[in-house]
């Protein structure tokens, strides 16, 4: 039996290749970046969007923000079909396609003000794009936020399997990550007054906040419910209501003042995490439990392309190039940070993907424990959160080897998971409030363009996809959409990383550079896609599910739109003569 540890070494080498010698050519010879050009950070400075920040903290914001439950839970569902396809789609996918999209999305967006891939879009293609990539967005964003708060809230209620005094043995009920979570925010709040109102220095106070972050974590073993009886304890509806009010606070504070310093220290929680479960690997030097192929698992659609479709962001996120033209683009001080931020970023979510599909494959115990959690497509439906519960035990299994409490360990896992699906929460509604408002700017609706106004449209549409419910007609009852929802986000997702390559192919193109780079990801994720899409509409269709049939349909209506734009842009060969939006000299 092939130990885990030689495939693993083997992705290692792949994302060494990958950051050192291909990375390096895209930003040399194809995008040809400049440390001297200046960068919408400086040029549209705000201090609220627009913020020249230092590259390791960009980092640290940038990969908190791109690494939510997705790169933990498209794993840890997706080695149903075995630990190799998972793993082989999670490195290559990542390095040829999922890093180049990154950063190619990064690099554009630069170039056009930091404004969203939408509007870049518009200048690449013209109008009707934009507003065909504005509507993809918004279903896009929604749907994967809900099915975020939808299992976040369910991680911190007190469920069955909570057990105070064994908290190792939880496989859903994490309640121990509320107090470190929300000490967090405090912390980052605190730190983000201390280094942009009063100019502290960043490595003092950084160690100071994480040092008082890895303290809550042990707190929050001690308090897990901070006190309270279980049946004071908030419901998983109740939870829901607080994550989205949180959402909301998030969105419309400033950029310095929650979200970069919270970011930057959930980014410092991750690497420990990562280096200490992959140390904890070497250490332990387990088995695998599950089989290397497992083609045809009971109930589960085709390996191709849905391997692809349920990993979603553990190897390519289009959610990326929202973060990437969103957020990043506007805070980026030098043009030549942006591979060391966009590309290396996109590795370390996928080492946290490898990192999930090692977790869900030799974390487990024995054969027979793998099989009893895979044992058929209707297991995973039953729970998208135990299989994050799979992640953390397995996870924490690495870290006890090192000889650290199993109960510790139990905790810190559930806490980066945690603060990681927050982080994408708050800075996803970001987005979406950008989105609105550039919606509100088409339409002509200026009230739109009021950040409160945007914030509240997009935490409706979050709060709408974390209760949706379907209706099961064998059962008779309404169920939580969840699996359902997540291959749609999942096909959603995925189609949007393969637009955002055609944008930057026809772009590279325009330019009279080689496309071939964006090119041939491009036409991968769209036909993967498109396959997948379609075999969703036909499941929809089946099983009556009547609104999951009508959003499925105008996304693969609006791709379709956005496809015939691009062809007819790529057969007139010229650069489009845009007045809505300025390219750099580039």
């Amino acid at each position: 039996m092939i130990s885990p540890l030689w495939p693993a070494l083997a992705c290692f080498a792949l994302y060494a290749f990958g950051y050192f010698v291909y990375a390096k050519f895209l930003a040399v010879h194809i995008h040809r970046l400049d440390p001297n050009r200046v960068t919408p950070a400086h040029a549209l400075r705000d201090d609220v969007d627009y913020v020249p920040t230092n590259r390791f903290v960009l980092f640290g914001h940038h990969y908190a923000s791109i690494t939510g439950l997705a790169p933990m839970l498209g794993p840890a569902v997706a080695v149903i079909w075995g630990w190799v396809p998972a793993m082989l789609w999670v490195a290559l996918g990542a390095v040829f396609v999922g890093c180049v999209h990154d950063f190619s999305a990064l690099v554009v967006s630069m170039r056009a003000e930091g404004q969203s891939i939408g509007k870049v879009a518009e200048g690449v293609i013209g109008q009707r794009a934009k507003m065909l990539f504005l509507a993809l967005i918004f279903f896009g964003v929604s749907l994967a936020m809900g099915v975020f708060v939808y299992i976040i809230a369910i991680l911190f209620t007190t469920g069955v399997d909570f057990d105070p005094t064994n908290l190792a043995a939880a496989t859903t009920s994490f309640p121990s990550a509320v107090l470190p979570s929300g000490s967090l925010m405090v912390v980052a709040m605190i730190m983000g007054f201390l280094l942009y109102k009063k100019n502290f220095p960043l490595g003092p106070t950084t160690a100071v906040g994480f040092v008082v972050m890895l303290m809550t974590v042990w707190l929050g073993i001690q308090w897990p419910t901070l006190g309270l009886d279980r049946s004071a304890w908030p419901t998983r509806t109740g939870w829901t209501w607080i994550l989205l009010a949180y959402a909301f606070l998030a969105s419309v504070l400033p950029v310095w003042s929650l979200l970069q310093a919270r970011d930057f220290l959930n980014s410092l929680l991750l690497y420990l995490g990562l280096a200490a479960s992959y140390v904890g690997l070497f250490v332990l030097r387990p088995t695998f439990a599950a089989p290397a192929f497992n083609a045809h698992p009971e109930g589960a659609p085709p390996m191709f392309p849905f391997v692809f479709i349920v990993i979603a962001c553990g190897a390519a996120s289009g959610f990326h190039s929202l973060v990437s033209s969103g957020t990043t683009a506007k805070q980026i001080n030098r043009e030549t940070d942006a591979r060391f931020i966009a590309y290396g970023g996109m590795i370390g979510e996928s080492l946290l993907g490898l990192l999930a599909v090692l977790a869900c494959t030799a974390g487990f115990e024995s054969g027979g424990a793998w099989h009893a959690a895979y044992a058929d497509w209707g297991t995973i439906q039953a729970g998208l959160a135990n299989k994050l519960g799979a992640f953390i035990q397995g996870s924490s299994r690495f870290i006890a080897a090192l000889g650290v409490d199993r109960d510790l360990a139990t905790a810190f896992i559930a806490v980066v998971v945690v603060s990681f699906a927050l982080t994408t929460l708050d800075s996803a509604t970001r987005l979406l409030r950008f989105n609105v408002s550039e919606i509100g700017a088409a339409v002509r609706i200026r009230i739109f363009g009021n950040r409160f106004v945007a914030t509240t449209i997009a935490v409706a549409a979050i709060c709408f996809f974390a209760f949706y419910k379907i209706h099961d007609a064998k059962a008779g009852i309404d169920k939580p959409a969840g699996l359902a929802l997540w291959t749609l986000f999942g096909t959603t997702n995925q189609l949007l990383a393969g637009l955002t390559l055609m944008v930057v192919s026809l772009y590279l193109r325009q330019r009279g550079r080689n496309p071939l780079y964006t090119a041939i990801p491009m036409a991968f994720m769209l036909t993967s896609t498109f396959f997948a899409l379609i075999k969703n509409l036909l499941d929809f269709w089946r099983k009556e599910q009547k609104l999951l049939l009508v959003v499925g349909a105008a996304l693969l209506a609006i791709a379709i739109g956005i496809v015939i734009a691009g062809v007819q842009v790529y057969f007139r060969r010229d650069r489009y003569d845009s007045d809505v939006i300025t390219f750099a000299n580039d």
